[in-house]
């Protein structure tokens, strides 16, 4: 089972418009971070996409990636759902919609916004045939288990992936941990979390969270995500423990 991770920044990237670095160095490729997602691959090559990024399409490009099996969203906020446009060239050649999946309220905010990806308009057809995630158990040959997260006043939807007698999670956009998420990921293979900077933050994990996260899930190796401007990668990589990794666009690891 392999993880691809597809971008690794916070909402604005890094650099933010107008080359802002903050403490990143620019000389670096890996501080350069598109909006977050992640694609896991099977070992026959079957491959679930988690978030519609801003920068999907770049994204896809970069890795190679022309064909996905099913597409999930954590939530509707505009950095993991607005490249939602650029699944039209996967859904090129299929019989039927893309299949996907996502909370009920998530379901809903998408339906309202994205309505013609879902229904199809103007002669084109429904690009994703969108569910709620309260029935759905199995998608293209993976097993998928989730919960919800607080993540400041609204919620998000943390996912574990399990194929081939292995198991990738995703914890992305979370305020606080709790027993559940713990109980859903423990003794996962791959656990990529949430870590936007070191100060705490009202919506989403910093460092000292998305270490004990690691720390309590016992992933055998956890991955640091959603990175803004003030998380140099080198930096971050001296600091961490040895099985945590500091994310970047493009990593690949096999579970």
């Amino acid at each position: 089972m392999k993880l691809i991770m597809l971008g690794s920044g916070t909402s604005s990237g890094v650099p933010r418009v107008g080359n802002d670095w903050g403490s990143c160095d620019p000389e670096e490729p890996k501080n350069r971070r598109t909006r977050v997602s992640i694609l896991v691959e099977s070992k026959d090559g079957s491959r679930l996409l988690v978030d519609t990024s801003t920068d999907l399409r770049q994204q896809m490009l970069d890795n190679g990636i022309d064909r996905i099996d099913g597409v999930f969203w954590t939530h509707d906020h505009a950095d993991h759902c607005h490249g939602i446009d650029d699944l039209r060239p996967m859904r090129y050649g299929r019989k039927a919609p893309i299949p996907g999946f996502a909370s009920q309220e998530t379901v809903r905010r998408l339906r309202q916004r994205f309505d013609y990806v879902f229904a199809g308009q103007y002669g084109y057809p429904t690009i994703v045939k969108l569910e709620t995630l309260d029935r759905m158990r199995l998608c293209a040959g993976f097993r998928v288990e989730w919960c919800q997260m607080p993540h400041g006043p609204t919620e998000t939807t943390a996912f574990k992936f399990e194929t081939d007698g292995k198991t990738i999670a995703y914890c992305t956009d979370f305020s606080e941990i709790t027993d559940r998420t713990v109980d859903l990921i423990y003794g996962v293979d791959i656990l990529v979390t949430d870590c936007l900077r070191r100060d705490p933050h009202p919506t989403h994990a910093n460092l000292d969270m998305a270490l004990e996260l690691a720390r309590l899930s016992k992933a055998k190796t956890t991955v640091l995500s959603h990175l803004d401007k003030s998380m140099d990668y080198a930096t971050l990589a001296s600091e961490v423990p040895e099985n945590v990794l500091v994310g970047y666009d493009g990593l690949e690891l096999e579970a």
